[in-house]
């Protein structure tokens, strides 16, 4: 005999995909950056929250699920991965990165989540500016050699007008500094240095021409 139960009955719950389920907890944010879709036209974004695996980005184009998104934005540098989900207004996106680069993202984030709780200093450490000596010499890995002119400079990169465009990831040598293409612009690249550099007048003083 079956004994009713005049208990309402529980709502089903909803299924849950990959984006609404992070691998990591996201904190909300606000930080500013581009970001280059797969045929890689560029926008402007901005980033309400983020964890070390992936990122709500607020995008006037949103791409298409499963596109491959490169992003550079303020405080963290350049993030890749892909669009798991459409949102309105951006996207969701996965963020692709080694056990070393979450772990100092993590960081990153509990700092800029933080730090108007907080009241904590400025992060100094991808502050723009423009250096005294701004001409410079690209070098590619086959030796070819380019004359360039510093736009700004920060801990992490360079913004550097030049003739040539290298593809993005493209391993350089900028004055005595090795770094990578991240970024196109209409007069010439962005770079990003392949370790952070200490004080700002040894970037610059790196930055002379042999």
């Amino acid at each position: 005999m079956l004994i009713e139960d005049d208990s309402p009955p529980t709502p089903a719950r909803p299924q849950r995909n990959y984006a609404q389920m992070p691998r990591f907890q996201r904190v909300r944010v606000s930080v500013l950056g581009r970001y280059m879709l797969s045929d890689r036209r560029e926008f402007p974004c901005q980033v309400l929250e983020m964890s070390p695996g992936d990122a709500m980005v607020i995008a006037p184009v949103p791409g298409a699920v499963g596109e491959k998104v490169i992003a550079y934005l303020d405080h963290i540098g350049r993030v890749e991965g892909a669009i798991m989900e459409t949102i309105d207004g951006g996207f969701l996106m996965d963020v692709q990165a080694t056990q070393r680069k979450r772990d100092k993202m993590a960081a990153q984030l509990t700092w800029l989540a933080n730090k108007d709780i907080l009241n904590l200093p400025e992060d100094r450490r991808h502050e723009r500016v423009v250096p005294d000596i701004r001409h410079s010499t690209v070098v590619l890995e086959d030796g070819r050699r380019y004359n360039c002119k510093i736009i700004d400079i920060s801990l992490s990169g360079a913004a550097i007008e030049l003739a040539v465009r290298p593809a993005i990831g493209t391993p350089v040598t900028l004055g005595r500094m090795r770094a990578r293409v991240v970024r196109h612009f209409q007069d010439g690249v962005a770079v990003e240095f392949a370790s952070a550099q200490e004080m700002l007048n040894v970037v610059q003083q790196n930055l002379r021409m042999n």
